[in-house]
């Protein structure tokens, strides 16, 4: 069992189907105004292994485990419509579902559910058991068994951790979404009228770290900011703001990156890790500090701050933070 396991309650409305249908949860990074909303900002601490309860349609319909932490990723094309001031990018997260035979309509049960309802941020109101608007709620372990003790069997063996869900496939469900996410960049570059067949290569070419954007970056960013590494064969061209999200000048701008070892890569594109303008590491809130003191990121001789940072690359650190930090 998962021992910090998490209880959420996501609201999907209009996009149930699609995301119990696929198998996650998606929402914006921020509000229509721009500002921050507690609903989007829970998103990036949801772990694997923590159980989602599903509502639509004044019901419980379905019940999940979290199967990826968040990541960065564009709006469902299946959406349609659906969410047309959202903006493209937001958060995602897999979740494996499982549809319930019959809904859990939380009005018929307000009685007994009121009394493990949260006094602020509650899913459902007090007063009648309507959901509360806002997509996405934690709650603690006895609402969610009071919530599993309605449903079946099942879900309070799952609640309770009596049954173990197989989530061990994470990072490869991340890496293949994204890939296929890059994959129709990269077909869309190969397509474009705009550009000269040199300059397509030489963007392709920056997907993967290679080429002029290695080139550059490497004069500025000759070893890894953290590990101190500073043979090219062992170092990754990264990009500060991905390569997936950036535009083609952004792309190969030698200050959208760092020179950095494989391990380092991984914990910064998928925001486990990011730095601060002053050159501090920071970890993200989700990040096992076991593991990252195992991996060089803290303590031992590991630096705490990764030395001087340029206005361009602060630039770009801030979009980092904001965008994929998940903190």
């Amino acid at each position: 069992m998962k021992e910090t396991m998490q209880y959420w309650w996501v609201n999907q409305k209009q996009t149930y189907r699609q995301e119990i249908g696929e198998g996650y949860m998606w929402s914006p990074k921020r509000k229509k105004d721009g500002r921050k909303h507690f609903s989007y900002e829970y998103i990036k601490h949801v772990q694997p292994g923590d159980v989602v309860f599903s509502y639509a349609k004044a019901a419980i319909i379905a019940v999940g485990v979290v199967s990826t932490n968040c990541y960065s990723f564009p709006k469902p094309a299946e959406f349609g419509k659906v969410g047309t001031n959202w903006s493209y990018e937001g958060w995602k997260v897999d979740v494996r579902y499982r549809k319930l035979e019959k809904g859990l309509r939380t009005m018929d049960h307000i009685e007994y559910l009121r009394s493990f309802l949260p006094r602020t941020k509650s899913p459902i109101r007090h007063v009648d058991g309507g959901g509360n608007q806002s997509y996405l709620f934690l709650i603690d372990k006895q609402l969610a068994i009071a919530l599993a003790s309605l449903i079946d069997g099942h879900t309070v063996a799952l609640v309770s951790g009596d049954y173990i869900s197989d989530y061990s496939d994470s990072a490869g469900s991340i890496d293949t979404n994204i890939i296929a996410w890059e994959n129709r960049i990269e077909n869309e570059i190969r397509d474009s009228s705009d550009l000269t067949e040199t300059s397509k290569e030489t963007l392709i070419k920056a997907r993967r770290g290679q080429g002029k954007f290695r080139e550059l970056l490497l004069v500025r960013e000759p070893r890894c900011r953290i590990t101190g590494v500073d043979k090219p064969q062992h170092l990754i061209a990264s990009h500060i703001k991905p390569w997936r999200s950036a535009t083609n000048d952004e792309r190969l701008d030698p200050e959208n990156g760092f020179m950095l070892t494989p391990t380092i890569d991984h914990l910064f594109d998928r925001g486990f890790i990011g730095f601060g303008n002053d050159g501090s590491v920071i970890l993200a809130d989700v990040a096992n500090r076991a593991a990252m003191k195992k991996m060089g990121v803290v303590g031992g001789s590991a630096p705490r701050k990764i030395g001087a940072i340029t206005d361009n690359q602060k630039m770009y650190l801030d979009w980092h933070r904001e965008s994929i930090l998940l903190s």
